[in-house]
């Protein structure tokens, strides 16, 4: 009987953690990437949920935090997104991709940008994207290749 727990344990333990693990990505180097590419990644961010009501709005920054950079979470962020609760950094990866981290410097959602927009992957809530704030409507889209 105590194997049996002890392996239930183990599953429940593996699950869990399973649930939030992302594949490995290297940080991108900025000393090797258009430097105005590298610039358009900081600043400010508005993530939504699918039907646009819901909004909350991120500033990513340049400066070194643990584990990543600073991001600034808007106070209302955790109410309308409760997975944006935790976020204490954020990591800019291989790809252009975009991983917001906890204060323990684990992922907790990750944004990919396979069309020159942000998309969620992992467990994001009701989280549907992430748009740039200084993107104008009307402006060309920019090509991060």
């Amino acid at each position: 009987m105590t194997r049996i727990l002890a392996a239930l344990a183990m599953l429940v333990v593996a699950g869990g953690a399973a649930a939030f693990d992302f594949a490995p990505l290297k940080p991108l180097d900025l000393k090797e990437v258009d430097p105005a590419l590298a610039n358009d990644a900081f600043g400010a961010y508005e993530i939504r949920d699918k039907s646009g009501r819901k909004r909350c709005r991120i500033v990513l920054g340049r400066e070194p935090a643990i584990g990543g950079m600073a991001v600034d979470v808007a106070p209302d962020c955790a109410k309308a997104f409760p997975v944006m609760a935790d976020i204490a950094g954020w990591r800019l990866l291989e790809n252009w991709t975009i991983d917001l981290i906890d204060p323990l410097r684990k992922t907790v959602i990750r944004f990919e940008t396979p069309d020159n927009r942000y998309v969620p992957f992992g467990d994001p809530g009701a989280i549907a994207g992430m748009d740039e704030l200084r993107k104008l409507p009307d402006s060309p889209a920019k090509n991060r290749q």
